[in-house]
């Protein structure tokens, strides 16, 4: 049996570079396990698709990993920048045993990730995660290759041209872009190149924000994580659309032709609408997380529609997805994962689809996007040091507080960040006021017991 996991956090390995966890020898040596975890025949080659975001660290880490993999045996497919999506998609079209994305999506550059996809394109489960986490912990050294049969490595030359024609492929046949003027914020990240490039194969007059990646800007006042530049450029171009990706391009908000922001919620709600219009919403369900608003749950309740939630990660939303059958899930952040079209979260098929709503329909964002009326809601991070404060008894007795001032009219979820030293504390009703004074009181609570 695995042991639990101390390397994997809710979205693989991520950490500051150069410092463990995300050091080169530990991303060799998860090369070496991975590597021969997924080799489960010697009668044949097995190869590795590896990408990575625009991150200066990403060199030393695909280095590291590439080294890990050719001496477990393993080809490796290098692919260079490219969205997470687009590696899970290369995974499965070339039949490779495993996909490795090299990023730490949303965070500054300062930090790295490395995620895991298996030959399927799905993100690894927690179970095998930890398998790969024991076989790390061990002796490989009678486990690798021997001379003749060390990998080899090669570069995917066509690798982007591959992704876009994937993503193309998710937009109504027959519908064009010809005549929108779009806004894309790629935050300096994985999709620079490949989303700016889809959208004006489809028809679209691209204006391109936060596509000159130098190694140091992802995610630096760009992209979803800091919205506020696209929506002041969407206003300062006149567009009709502004769309922001993150570092990895697995998430997307939009901005409307006002330059107001939609979040995933409204994306969310939005797409199910439509897909329920056209038959095409899959057991009439969708999937979000504990965070997604109460006022998206009434909306789609209203419309005849089921709404599941799961702790939060996109990987959470994909297995309930998989679980019953949906094809429709997300996150409030910008997730969206749909599953006719992609395995994992893809922040440019997102787009895609609500532009082909706001064709098909010829309305424009800003009456597309505004799917419900949000109940009021706060999330406030508590940065602590030392031992998490989840299991303190004084936090017990605050949520206990929290509950009952709520009295059934909001919710309280609290929740330690899965990347970093943060409880994450969020309130929803319908007054703004109580929603304000529990979070208050609740994140004081924590500091307390943190010291903070």
């Amino acid at each position: 049996m695995a042991t639990k996991r101390s390397l994997f956090g809710t979205d693989g390995i991520r950490g500051t570079a150069n410092t463990a966890p995300m050091t080169v020898e530990i991303a060799q040596r998860l090369g070496q396990a991975a590597g021969l975890y997924f080799m489960r025949s010697q009668n044949r080659r097995h190869s590795v698709v590896l990408g990575k975001d625009t991150r200066l660290s990403g060199y030393m880490l695909e280095c590291a990993l590439v080294a890990g993999f050719l001496s477990a045996g393993m080809d490796v497919i290098l692919v260079g920048p490219l969205p997470t999506p687009a590696i899970a998609m290369l995974t499965r079209s070339l039949r490779a045993d495993l996909g490795v994305m090299v990023s730490a999506s949303h965070n500054p550059f300062t930090d790295n990730g490395i995620k895991l996809f298996g030959p399927d394109g799905f993100k690894l489960s927690d179970e095998v995660e930890g398998e790969i986490e024991d076989l790390m912990a061990q002796d490989l050294s009678a486990r690798l290759a021997s001379p003749e049969r060390i990998g080899r490595a090669s570069r995917l030359t066509d690798a982007a041209g591959r992704y876009i024609e994937n993503a193309k492929a998710s937009f109504p046949r027959g519908l064009r872009l010809d005549g929108l003027k779009i806004v894309i914020d790629c935050a300096n990240g994985s999709a620079y190149r490949v989303a700016p490039k889809a959208l004006w194969e489809l028809g679209a007059e691209v204006i391109k924000i936060g596509c000159e990646p130098d190694g140091l800007n992802i995610n630096d006042g760009v992209g979803s994580t800091h919205p506020e530049t696209l929506c002041a450029a969407v206003r300062e171009h006149g567009a009709d659309f502004g769309i922001a990706l993150d570092g990895d391009a697995d998430r997307v908000l939009i901005a409307d032709e006002n330059g107001d922001l939609v979040d995933g919620d409204q994306i969310i709600g939005l797409i199910a609408s439509f897909w329920k219009q056209h038959e095409r919403l899959r057991g009439n369900t969708v999937v979000t997380t504990v965070m997604s608003n109460m006022g998206l749950e009434k909306a789609l309740a209203e419309k005849g529609l089921e709404l599941q939630r799961t702790s939060v990660g996109d990987r959470y939303v994909v297995e309930r997805m998989r679980e019953i059958g949906a094809n429709l899930g997300g996150e409030q952040s910008g997730h969206m994962v749909l599953s006719d079209y992609a395995t994992t979260g893809d922040g440019l098929i997102a787009a895609l689809q609500v532009l082909a709503v706001s064709v098909e329909t010829k309305r424009p964002a800003s009456e597309i996007c505004r799917f419900f009326t949000p109940y009021p809601q706060l999330l406030k991070n508590v940065r602590y040091s030392g031992a998490s404060p989840m299991g303190s008894p004084d936090l017990a007795a605050a949520k206990a507080w929290a509950d009952e001032r709520l009295a059934g009219s909001g919710r309280l979820v609290l929740r330690a960040s899965g990347t970093e030293p943060l409880i994450r504390v969020m309130v929803e009703a319908e007054d703004e006021a109580l929603v304000h004074e529990v979070v208050d009181h609740v994140c004081d609570i924590i500091r307390a017991i943190a010291h903070v």
